[in-house]
């Protein structure tokens, strides 16, 4: 019952409400009502702290929002053990990943993973927004860039570079950018991240990383829909390499302004230390590692 206990309190804080809990738990608002208020007795601390507007965690359930995946985890790996014998791999994995990069890339090494091992259950989670591990519930993440959070654990899988690139159609139409100051005459294709907007491109001009800025036509906060704009010609866009290496490979993109790239940045796996202990998680995130290499 404790177990139950702590997946819906994990649930709430993941969704921010009572009710929206219920809703993904398939619970009646009481039940899961009771259960928090179950937990909240066997710790003998008051957990989240309940408004008319908005729930926020406790210190005390801010130590067991951090504490709770890892003791899930924990008993769901010996229930494994002793359900289906200490070779047998099985049970959930939350994994998050990048929009194009999670469609285009990561979902082929998830569907061979499973194909491997059919007793895991991988919940793929795809946002180009950051996602809190610990706070959400999720085992391992697929990032950019380098780590901000000391406390995960990383896993470098590949460098990326950030590539300039257009439609031959768009090229055809409106020539082709020879430096990057030529940006300033072509249209370009934004990315957002919330508020921000992706509208300011660093190049490495004459020995020095400078900052240009562009004025995109068209902007959205998802990196596959930029993605689809750039091969239907509506514009350059600047991407990471493994969001548009095939459609490098097969001719629908051309790279552009390779003299001025910036370095590569690094592809990698973030997670928490418990996590990777888990057989299911140190499986996939070794499978992870030798997909991206292929």
């Amino acid at each position: 019952m404790l177990l139950d206990q702590l997946r819906v309190f994990l649930r709430i804080c993941e969704l921010g409400s009572l009710a929206a809990a219920g809703r993904a738990l398939g619970l009646a608002p009481a039940t899961v009502s009771e259960r928090l208020s179950a937990l909240e007795a066997h710790y003998g601390a008051n957990l989240i702290q309940r408004t008319t507007r908005a729930l926020s965690l406790t210190e005390e359930g801010r130590i067991l929002a951090e504490a709770a995946p890892r003791l899930l985890a924990e008993a769901e790996e010996i229930e494994t053990r002793l359900r289906h014998g200490a070779q047998e791999v099985s049970g959930p994995i939350r994994l998050s990943a990048p929009l194009d990069l999670g469609r285009n890339r990561v979902a082929r090494i998830l569907e061979a993973f499973q194909e491997a091992h059919p007793r895991v259950v991988i919940d793929l989670h795809l946002s180009d927004a950051y996602v809190d591990l610990a706070a959400q519930g999720f085992d391992l993440a697929v990032r950019y860039g380098d780590l901000a959070d000391s406390a995960l654990r990383v896993r470098r899988l590949a460098p990326s570079a950030r590539i300039v690139c257009a439609a031959p159609s768009y090229l055809a139409r409106r020539g082709r950018p020879e430096r990057p100051e030529d940006l300033a005459r072509h249209d370009c294709l934004g990315m957002r991240f919330g508020a921000l907007t992706d509208s300011i491109w660093p190049f490495v001009i004459e020995g020095k990383q400078r900052q240009v800025v562009v004025h995109p036509r068209l902007q959205a906060n998802d990196g596959g829909l930029v993605r689809a704009w750039c091969v239907a010609g509506r514009g350059l866009a600047r991407k990471a390499w493994w969001d548009v290496a095939d459609d490098l490979a097969a001719g629908r993109l051309v790279p552009l302004l390779r003299a001025y790239e910036t370095p590569a940045i690094g592809l990698q796996l973030v997670y928490p230390k418990d996590r990777g202990r888990i057989r299911r998680v140190a499986l996939l995130i070794e499978a992870l590692a030798v997909g991206f290499k292929a």
